[in-house]
């Protein structure tokens, strides 16, 4: 058989976590291989000793039947191997044209050159269709053209075989459609491409095999064409999966959250990111934000939950004008965030989980004594979490939040904030980066929080769960609201035409 990478017999320990037990990948020439598991089951370690980020403890890797030995990444580069990590590495104050040329910059007489180096990244954006300004700065694009300054990274090194690890986590729909006509394009180029994915879908769409990592093991590799959705799933996390989300019909009680006329102006774009939103969430609902990214829903939560300013207009819960109020104080009234941005706005990454677990409550008499905090206290609560909502980590408790994976990252976030038992549950991109197993068990969660009459707003790139969980859905569209829908009597399509300003909608009248 023709391999251009094999992975033999790969162990890779950290502390008492075996993060890689022994696992056989390899790689053929020209195919999408897919690489698929639970979070913490050892996808990302897998691919970043690839890569040359880990070195292996146990194993050996071949590059066209050869032996190699790959200390960093540019012993990766030299064999033709990039990767585009689930985190973007980039510099948010260089330009695209920067970051692509970063330890590859063409000099003279001391200097920086650009210019040619300019000409061939605009020679690979026509290439690749891959469309991006050479000169915009990262910090002013969005996620997605974020994206593409990483692959184009990747073909600027030259390199034959592409490592994408959750490529659409952070992608609309309209741009994963994009990825996965950019990946089957790669194929036909001769690439050979690795894609880790949580997305079965994306498998089924673009992958030639799929090798399922369970808890660090090798479970098997199969030829996507001989297999289904179910089969996977069940490998993955060792029992069947219910893909359709099941839950009782809204008992709907009072009103307990109210924005009335919100606008938010943005000094630096002189515009509005947002104009004359109002809506209401009830006790006892779920109610969704749909629209593609950057089109204000960031702008409205962050006003919400105190981590941006309002222009004009009002916000109430439970009939407190809450609208000037401070972080912790919303929090105190009973309002829970599960925030965007993990990293920003979730965790301190350098404060080990048992410390993330109380970030909002280490005041509390239940974790501190006269200004002394009760560490055995601390610590049994997060032994307590760990347990219910299943947090992997290297080290438990004293596990540094960075060093958890992605999807483990959210799973404290989440635990944390619905542990609290807040009367309103914000949570905005709540499934991002988790595996199916994650997803089943957080969509229950939180119709759980709405069964037990809580207030649940949701905002969601994810159509499909925004269909699915909500039980009403508001459709915002450069910074307003266009539409309220019941996801009963609506369809993705129409849901499409609105989050694309195609159709504009008249907002029900609230009662």
């Amino acid at each position: 058989m023709d391999y251009v990478i094999e992975m033999l017999n790969i162990t890779k320990i950290f502390g008492t976590l075996r993060a890689n037990d022994d696992i056989t990948f390899q790689l053929k020439k020209g195919e999408v291989h897919a690489l698929v598991g639970e979070n913490g089951a050892g996808k990302s370690t897998l691919m970043s000793i690839l890569f040359g980020l880990y070195q292996p403890d146990l194993g050996e890797i071949r590059y066209n039947s050869n032996p190699v030995l790959i200390h960093n990444p540019n012993d990766a580069n030299r064999l033709k191997i990039g990767m585009v990590h689930q985190h973007f590495k980039l510099v948010d104050i260089f330009t695209v044209t920067e970051n692509i040329i970063l330890g590859m910059e063409d000099t003279k007489n001391g200097f920086l050159t650009l210019e040619n180096s300019r000409k061939r990244i605009l020679a690979l954006r026509e290439q690749y269709k891959l469309f991006v300004d050479p000169d915009a700065y990262i910090k002013d694009i969005s996620v997605g053209m974020q994206q593409r300054v990483e692959i184009l990274k990747m073909l600027y090194r030259d390199a034959d075989i592409l490592i994408f690890d959750e490529p659409t986590a952070v992608l609309t729909p309209q741009e994963i459609d994009e990825l996965m006509n950019t990946i089957k394009n790669f194929k036909k180029e001769g690439k050979s491409i690795v894609i880790i994915t949580h997305k079965l879908s994306e498998v089924m769409a673009v992958a030639d095999r799929c090798t399922v990592l369970r808890k660090g093991k090798c479970i098997g590799t199969v030829e996507v064409k001989d297999v289904n959705v179910d089969i996977l799933a069940e490998m993955m996390v060792g029992r069947k999966i219910s893909f359709d989300i099941e839950k009782k019909p809204a008992v709907i009680k009072d009103e307990i959250f109210r924005a009335d006329n919100i606008n938010v102006f943005n000094h630096e774009k002189n515009k509005y990111d947002v104009q004359e939103v109002s809506f209401k969430v009830n006790s006892g609902e779920i109610v969704g934000i749909a629209g593609i990214e950057g089109n204000g829903q960031t702008e409205l939560i962050n006003v919400i939950t105190g981590l941006k300013n309002i222009t004009s207009g009002k916000i109430f819960f439970k009939n407190h004008d809450i609208t000037h109020a401070s972080i912790r104080k919303k929090l105190e009234l009973g309002i829970g965030h599960i925030p965007e941005d993990r990293h920003k706005h979730g965790l301190v990454l350098d404060f080990n989980l048992a410390e993330n677990l109380i970030l909002q409550s280490y005041y509390l008499p239940q974790f501190q004594k006269y200004g002394l905090l009760q560490k055995n206290e601390i610590y049994r609560h997060s032994e307590n979490l760990i347990t219910r909502y299943d947090i992997r980590t290297g080290s438990g408790s004293i596990s540094k939040a960075r060093s958890m994976s992605g999807g483990n990252q959210q799973k404290a976030i989440i635990a944390r904030e619905i542990s609290r038992d807040p009367e309103l549950l914000i949570a905005v991109q709540p499934t991002r980066g988790l595996d199916i197993g994650a997803i089943e068990y957080i969509h229950d969660k939180i119709i759980e929080e709405r069964d037990n009459g809580k207030g649940v707003l949701l905002i969601s790139l994810e159509l499909d769960e925004t269909m699915n969980l909500s039980d009403r859905i508001l459709v915002m569209f450069e910074g307003r609201i266009v539409a309220e829908l019941d996801p009963k009597k609506t369809s993705f399509q129409e849901i499409g035409l609105y989050m694309s300003g195609s159709k504009k909608g008249v907002i029900a009248d609230e009662t």
